[in-house]
């Protein structure tokens, strides 16, 4: 069996969930005093701002699905899922051509991981 993962990064792995979402919102806060012609004065209204923007693209990036590509026995499958249902699962866990464990239920496949979990996926494409 073959594998690939597609998907997106975007926190930084030496920083916990915590501490990269408080480091993106003041990021984004002194992107909004600069962009605001750098106003004294107006630190909360930009944090509370930032938060906001923060927090909504947060929610979008755990909605966004992302897919592993599986081959078993010559047919190729495309299962689908959202990282906020992964359990943990990072995409690129698996390396192209990593031999895999793989069991089909209706229109869901489902990978085993090296930790002995399993990671859910909708199949959404299947090709020879």
């Amino acid at each position: 069996m073959e594998t690939t993962s597609h998907g997106d990064h975007s926190f930084a792995p030496h920083l916990g969930p915590l501490d990269d979402m408080h480091e993106a919102i003041r990021r984004r806060a002194e992107e909004i005093y600069v962009r605001n012609g750098q106003l004294p004065g107006h630190d909360l209204d930009n944090w509370k701002q930032a938060e906001a923007e923060i927090l909504t693209e947060a929610r979008e990036r755990s909605r966004r699905r992302s897919a592993v590509v599986v081959k078993v026995n010559g047919m190729r499958y495309v299962g689908e899922y959202t990282l906020d249902s992964a359990s943990g699962y990072e995409p690129g866990e698996f390396a192209a051509g990593d031999p895999i464990s793989v069991r089909f239920d209706d229109n869901k496949m489902f990978v085993k991981r090296r930790n002995g979990g399993e990671l859910e996926t909708t199949i959404v494409k299947r090709t020879h």
